[in-house]
């Protein structure tokens, strides 16, 4: 037991950073970049808009949830149908929180390979739904999230600030003007640690207590044998389709099953496809999308996932690196204070979080 907890704790420890880093990205994304300049950037058919929405929706720290109401917002301020399935692909396949937990947790070669695997794979699925159809999705109605239990507005909630006019008074627009940005960082910080630290620190802890569970019991020859299979690229296939999972969350799983023995390639199957797919994903492509689409879609993500997770297993056989040897000895990469201290904070605004929602609860029943 007590070996577990050690495991689990220092797992939590070295991840800190790295999520803190993440959604401090996501909070100037959030507060920095305006939906309808990604939406005129989307809009259209063929192989450009599928290649922005690839790119722009790659360094997004949305979780698979998150991301249904934000593309599906897309498509119905105009964006096609090929560039809305590749932003629905990329973003929760990867992100700037996730890519760096995966080079502390997995070691380089799989922050460096994980990006550009989720970007080829959504550039290829929204290239595929493009051509699928060219039937058109139902607009103007709102949407539900997978995330809450109220319906999310098809209309961008960010907030537009008002053009500083100018005038005889400079200095107060300046000071209007500081102002508003401190308050765009300010409301971008309080969604990165509130809403979206919500959205997956549940699946954070439950792939971190996997991981623990796994170094603690589990010897690590164990699938040493079937690792590297065909069929345990499959495997991945069958368990991460219907399952949710975010980008995040999957990674300490990822480095749980590649140090019993899960090669490398499996592993990147399961992070593609496990974020990218999953029931709610599936069930609002196929009514916004139609079912030709949501098929090209899976057919997509499953076949370049596995590409992608046999082409990795065979370049690391043939320039002869080892990815589990790296992950053995990737320790500290930070002074072990700034570790701690980071975990701290991650973990008091975790337990505000929970504390939020349970003193809801309790309204919400006091209120019944």
């Amino acid at each position: 037991m007590l070996s577990f907890i050690d495991n689990f704790w220092q797992l939590f420890v070295l991840s800190a950073p790295w999520l803190l880093v993440g959604l401090v990205v996501a909070a100037v994304m959030k507060a920095w970049i305006p939906m309808d300049w990604l939406q005129k950037q989307l809009g259209g058919e063929g192989i450009k808009p599928v290649i922005k929405g690839a790119l722009l929706g790659a360094p997004l720290p949305l979780c698979s949830c998150g991301v249904i109401p934000a593309a599906m917002q897309l498509r119905r301020g105009g964006a096609g149908k090929g560039a809305t399935v590749a932003f629905l692909s990329a973003t929760p396949e990867t992100g700037v929180d996730s890519i760096s937990v995966s080079y502390v947790l997995l070691g380089p070669v799989m922050a460096i390979v994980r990006p550009v695997a989720a970007i080829l794979s959504a550039i290829t699925s929204g290239l595929l739904v493009g051509k699928a159809t060219e039937q058109s999705g139902p607009a103007g109605a709102p949407l539900k999230s997978c995330c809450a239990s109220k319906a999310v507005p098809a209309v961008s909630e960010a907030v537009v600030s008002e053009p500083v006019k100018a005038s005889c008074c400079g200095s107060k627009n300046t000071v209007q003007a500081k102002l508003t940005l401190w308050q765009q960082a300010k409301d971008g910080m309080q969604y990165s640690t509130g809403k979206l630290l919500s959205d997956f620190y549940l699946w954070l802890m439950v792939g971190l207590f996997f991981a623990a569970l796994v170094q603690t019991l589990v010897p690590m020859d164990f699938l040493s044998q079937y690792g590297s299979s065909i069929w345990t690229m499959l495997l991945m296939v069958l368990i991460s389709v219907p399952m949710y999972v975010c980008a995040t969350a999957s990674t300490p799983i990822a480095a749980a099953m590649m140090l019993v023995g899960i090669s490398p390639g499996a592993a990147l199957v399961f992070m593609q496809a496990g974020p990218a797919t999953n029931i709610a994903t599936i069930s609002v492509v196929y009514k916004e999308l139609g079912k030709r689409a949501l098929a090209a879609y899976l057919f997509g993500v499953i076949v370049m996932s596995v590409l992608f997770g046999w082409l990795l297993d065979k370049g690391l056989a043939y320039f002869d690196i080892s990815v589990q040897g790296a992950m053995q000895h990737q320790h500290s990469v930070l002074p072990g204070w700034l570790e701690l201290a980071a975990a701290l904070l991650l973990a008091g605004l975790i337990l505000r979080i929970i504390w939020q929602q349970l003193s809801q609860r309790r309204l919400n029943h006091q209120l019944q």
